[in-house]
């Protein structure tokens, strides 16, 4: 459904992307990663033909994207980080009047509006406008907005951004559902939940390349990480510490405030071979939490930072 190759877009010295290379199949919730500046939010700007860029190409729908391509940006919706509704008009006027950028039949858009403000939950606020509507309602209508013509293809950009978690889930079981009735999906979010729970396949972007794309399993066999082991209320001393990092398999060791957190590389029995070693040493321990590798640690490990708001 697109294809971008060598896409290079500079402003002046400064290179936000740097021949960046994306396949996205039809039918995908497509999960965008990237710390801040990485340049997701240049590439879906360029997608959209809303920025010029240096070089490369952009293909939606089998057809190069242009400033002019309203045939294909009819079939595009965006909802954006930053809310973008009017605040004069009430909430099913801010819903008709983006539905009526793309459908111009009256009887059309009516059915299309209903549905949208049924999906989004905003039945009860209809005749209400934006400014008197919590943030959670005014994501929910960011969203009706932006799906209200049932695009084949939707980039939804940070969408969950401060609003409480069972808002959260309500927009992600609505993600899943457009999904379902056949709409492609790219989805960025700095919640690598949210992204493990819904995307089927994910990149992960950096200095404007893309570093690893794949499923989330897929991911998560490229990293060192095969499992994450903390032991709570331990208290060690530097020699220690020191033993702990020549052990089998352990190749990160984090000690703060008598947590102790071992990284260690795929293998069988790490956790029974700790723990012996920690007995055999008289050494006691609180709890201990034994994990496998998580999309945060995929994207730690691949991209050397945080990822965060």
């Amino acid at each position: 459904m697109i294809h971008i190759e060598n896409l290079v877009k500079r402003y002046g010295n400064l290179v936000a992307l740097d021949h960046l290379n994306l396949d996205i199949e039809e039918g995908e919730i497509f999960g965008l990663l990237g710390p801040n500046g990485s340049g997701k939010t240049t590439a879906i700007n360029c997608m959209l033909a809303l920025l010029k860029y240096d070089k490369g190409t952009i293909t939606i729908f089998g057809k190069e994207m242009q400033p002019n391509s309203y045939d294909i940006k009819k079939n595009i919706g965006v909802v954006m980080q930053n809310v973008a509704v009017f605040d004069q008009m009430t909430v099913r006027e801010n819903i008709d009047y983006f539905c009526g950028l793309y459908v111009k039949d009256k009887s059309k858009r009516k059915e299309l509006v209903e549905e949208a403000i049924e999906f989004a939950g905003l039945e009860d606020f209809q005749k209400m406008r934006p400014k008197k509507l919590s943030g959670g309602l005014l994501r929910r209508l960011n969203i009706a907005c932006g799906i209200v013509h049932k695009p084949r293809l939707i980039i939804m950009d940070e969408p969950t951004v401060a609003v409480d978690p069972q808002i959260r889930n309500k927009i992600l079981e609505g993600i899943l559902s457009l999904n379902r009735q056949g709409s492609t999906i790219i989805y960025t979010s700095h919640y690598m939940e949210e992204v493990e729970q819904i995307c089927s396949r994910i990149a992960i972007i950096d200095h404007g390349r893309v570093l690893a794309t794949g499923t989330t399993e897929e991911l998560k066999k490229m990293i060192k990480t095969g499992e994450t082991i903390t032991i709570e209320a331990i208290a060690l001393d530097e020699e220690l510490l020191t033993d702990i990092r020549t052990l089998p398999h352990v190749f990160d060791v984090i000690y703060d405030n008598q947590v102790l957190k071992i990284r260690l590389s795929g293998a069988k029995h790490n956790l029974v071979r700790i723990l012996n070693y920690l007995q055999e040493r008289d050494i006691s321990f609180g709890r201990v939490f034994s994990e496998l590798p998580t999309l945060n640690d995929v994207f730690l490990e691949i991209t050397g930072k945080e990822l965060r708001d």
